[in-house]
C-alpha cells in the first residue's frame, strides 16, 4: 500500500472529513487531498505527527508495511501454548485436586476455597483455566495455618534441629566391613529397583493377581517374562508388554533411582561434601534431560530454567512437594557418611530442599541417616530410630513410622500392618501412591516384618504396591549396607551384572565396582 493510500485508509478507519483530518495536523484541506491523489506527500514533521496519531511506526506509514505489522502484532497477541500438549507435571493448572489435598494436609487454611478447585479442576485445558490456577497458586502461596493444626513441620535445617528427638550413641565404625557394605549398598539398591521396577505402576487389584498366577505370592523372586498369561492381563489398565523383566537383562536398566545415586557421586566430585543447594540444581541442569526428572523434579528443574533458585524452586507451582521423589535420592549421602547420621541428613537436607518442603524434605533425611546408621549397626529398629532421630519429632513422618514401630513392637502382624497403611493412603490416586509418608512406612514396615532377609524384605516391599521400585531399592539399599555383598544371594545379583545403565550425560553405564571404589574415596574427603 502506498503512501497516499495509506494516508487515505487511516482517514476513513477514523471517520475523519478532509477537513477534520487536516485540522488535526495543521494544514489545509487541498494538502490532504494532495496527499491522497499521490501528487504531493506530507513533510517529515507532519508523517511523524500522523505517526503518533495512529499509533503506528514511520515504517508502516511510509514503506507499505502496514499489513506486515499489522499481522504480526495479532500474531503476537495470539501467541499461546497447545495446552492439550502440555505434560501434566508442567502445568500446575492440571494437578489442582493435588494442590487443593497437599494444601489440606500441610494445614493451610484454604478449605473456603474447596469448591473452586474442584470447579477449575474440571475446565478444559485453555487460557481461562491457567489464569483462574495461577490466582490459586497465590491462594494457597499466601495461606495461613489453621488453628489448632497438631504438626509443627518446618523447612529450614535450623528449625528442624530444633525439633529432633535427642540423638542415642551407634558402635564404632568398622572400616575392615565397610567397603563389603558399601558394595552391599549399591548392590542392594540396584537389585530391589530392579524388582519393583518390572511392575512400576501397577495397583495391587492388578499384581496380587499375576504374583499368585505365577506362584510367586507371597514373593519370593523376580517377575520373568514367563510368569506374564498375556492373555490374562490383556484387560488389565497396567501395560506389561515393554516392561523389563529380569531374565531378560543384562544389566540394571536406567531408572531414577538408580541416576539419582550416579548424581549424587557426580556431586561430590565436583564440589565435595560442603556443596550448595544451588551445586545441585546446577548438576541437575548439566547431566541430565528434562524428562529424567518427574513430579516435584520436573517443576524444580523447569522452575531452575525459569531462574527460581533453591527453596523457591521447590515451593513455586509444585503440587508434588511432599511426594516420594527426594525420599529416592539420599543414599548416597548414607554412604559417604558411615556411622554419622547427622552429616548424612544435613547432606541429604541439602538436596531435597531444591524440590521439597517438609516432610518431603523429611523422607530423604530419613533414608541417609538410616543408611549411614546401617554402615555400623544391623539391628533393623536401631536403624529406623536413628533415620527418626533426625527428623521434627512434631512431623506426620515421624509420627507415622512410629505407629509402625508401635504396631510392630505389639505384636500386630505383617498382614494388618500393611492392611493399615492401604486404609490411611488410597493407592488409586496419584498422591496416596506416590506420597513420601506412604511410601516411607510401606519401607519401615518391611524392614522391621523382614527381619533382616534381604529377600523376604525387598519382596514384601514390591508385592504391597505403591511406588515398587522406590521402595525396593531403599529397603535393598539399607539391609545392602547393613550386612553386606555377601548376604544378598547371586539369584539377585545375576541379571544385574555388575552393570549399572544410566541416562546422566558423559556416564552412560557404569561397572557398580567401580563406583564402589569411588565411594570409598569419596568417604575419605
Amino acid at each position: 500500500m502506498s503512501l497516499n493510500n495509506m494516508i487515505g485508509k487511516l482517514r476513513n478507519q477514523a471517520n475523519l472529513s478532509q477537513e477534520q483530518f487536516a485540522e488535526l495536523f495543521g494544514v489545509t484541506r487541498q494538502s490532504v487531498q494532495k496527499w491522497e491523489s499521490g501528487s504531493s506527500m506530507p513533510e517529515l514533521d507532519k508523517l511523524i505527527k500522523i505517526a503518533k496519531h495512529f499509533d503506528i511506526t514511520i515504517d508502516s506509514l511510509v514503506f507499505d508495511s502496514d499489513t506486515r505489522i499489522t499481522e504480526e502484532l495479532t500474531c503476537v497477541k495470539e501467541l499461546k501454548p497447545k495446552y492439550e500438549n502440555m505434560h501434566v507435571w508442567e502445568a500446575y493448572y492440571v494437578n489442582l485436586n493435588t494442590e487443593y489435598q497437599q494444601s489440606i494436609e500441610e494445614g493451610l487454611d484454604i478449605s473456603q476455597y474447596e469448591d473452586l478447585f474442584k470447579t477449575v479442576a474440571l475446565l478444559p485445558r485453555n487460557d481461562t483455566k491457567k489464569k483462574l490456577a495461577d490466582i490459586l497458586f497465590e491462594i494457597v502461596r499466601d495461606a495461613k495455618i489453621v488453628d489448632g493444626y497438631k504438626y509443627d513441620e518446618p523447612s529450614t535445617l535450623d528449625e528442624i534441629k530444633e525439633l529432633r528427638i535427642d540423638n542415642h550413641q551407634l558402635p564404632k565404625l568398622d572400616k575392615n566391613k565397610l567397603k563389603n557394605k558399601i558394595h552391599g549398598a549399591w548392590m542392594g539398591r540396584v537389585c530391589g529397583c530392579l524388582l519393583g521396577k518390572t511392575v512400576e505402576g501397577i495397583r495391587t487389584d492388578e499384581l496380587i493377581p499375576v504374583l499368585k498366577n505365577s506362584n510367586n505370592y507371597p514373593m519370593h523372586r523376580y517377575i520373568r517374562r514367563s510368569d506374564i498369561d498375556f492373555k490374562m492381563v490383556e484387560n488389565y489398565r497396567f501395560r506389561f508388554e515393554k516392561r523389563p523383566f529380569a531374565d531378560e537383562m543384562n544389566g540394571m536398566p536406567v531408572d531414577d533411582d538408580t541416576n539419582y545415586v550416579v548424581l549424587a557421586q557426580k556431586l561430590i566430585d565436583k564440589y565435595g561434601k560442603e556443596f550448595t543447594d544451588y551445586d545441585m540444581s546446577r548438576i541437575w541442569l548439566e547431566l541430565q534431560p528434562k524428562d529424567a526428572y518427574c513430579t516435584a523434579e520436573r517443576v524444580a528443574f523447569c522452575n531452575f530454567v525459569k531462574g527460581f533458585e533453591p527453596p523457591q524452586s521447590a515451593i513455586y507451582k509444585n503440587p508434588y512437594r511432599e511426594w516420594i521423589g527426594a525420599q529416592i535420592r539420599g543414599d548416597y549421602f548414607g554412604y559417604i557418611s558411615p556411622g554419622n547420621p547427622e552429616f548424612a541428613a544435613e547432606m541429604a537436607f541439602r538436596d531435597a530442599s531444591i524440590s521439597h518442603i517438609k516432610n518431603g524434605i523429611y523422607g530423604e533425611m530419613f533414608v541417609a541417616a538410616m543408611i549411614a546408621a546401617a554402615a555400623v549397626t544391623s539391628n533393623i529398629k536401631e536403624i529406623i530410630l536413628s533415620g527418626l532421630s533426625q527428623i521434627p519429632k512434631t512431623s506426620r513422618l515421624y509420627e507415622a513410622i512410629n505407629n509402625v514401630i508401635c504396631q510392630y513392637d505389639n505384636g500386630k502382624s505383617q498382614k494388618d500392618c500393611f492392611a493399615d497403611i492401604h486404609n490411611k493412603f488410597d493407592e488409586f490416586t496419584s498422591h496416596g501412591w506416590c506420597h513420601t509418608i506412604s511410601n516411607a512406612m510401606i519401607v519401615a514396615a518391611s524392614l522391621l516384618y523382614g527381619n533382616g532377609d534381604f529377600g523376604k524384605s525387598i519382596c514384601m516391599a514390591v508385592e504391597t504396591g505403591f511406588d515398587t521400585d522406590c521402595n525396593g531399592a531403599t529397603v535393598g539399599s539399607i539391609l545392602g549396607m547393613a550386612n553386606g555383598i555377601s548376604s544378598i544371594d547371586d539369584v539377585w545379583k545375576k541379571p544385574i551384572n555388575n552393570k549399572l545403565h544410566t541416562s546422566i550425560f558423559g556416564v552412560g553405564t557404569v561397572n557398580i565396582t567401580d563406583v564402589v571404589e569411588l565411594t570409598m574415596k569419596h568417604i575419605e574427603l
